[in-house]
């Protein structure tokens, strides 16, 4: 088995995120976000494409708002709960991510 690591992209990052966080609210979002690993983890085994993937996380990111909205609802439920945005990084979701917290850290 040839294993090839691939990084997902900003709006699959920012779907798995919202998973996690609200995965303490309701089960449903764990088992779709143990879902989306599995289908993450067949993509890096060769055994499901890039394209099958994008399909599948776009409609589920869509169920939800949309990449926009998912990243507001995440950072919100980060901040609402402690207080503060601790994500860092230079791609394109933490940027974005960081413009939301900034907005909502500056209306408190």
């Amino acid at each position: 088995m040839n294993k090839k690591i691939e990084k997902p992209s900003a709006e699959a990052k920012a779907l798995s995120l919202f998973l996690m966080a609200f995965k303490t609210i309701n089960p449903i979002y764990k088992e779709k976000s143990k879902r989306m690993n599995r289908l993450w983890d067949l993509v890096n085994l060769d055994k499901l494409s890039r394209r099958e993937y994008n399909e599948e996380m776009q409609e589920m990111l869509e169920s939800y708002g949309g990449y926009t909205e998912v990243v507001e609802k995440t950072v919100k439920f980060y901040i609402d709960k402690t207080g503060e945005w601790t994500l860092k990084g230079e791609d394109k979701y933490c940027r974005d991510a960081k413009l939301v917290a900034d907005k909502i850290l500056k209306q408190k």
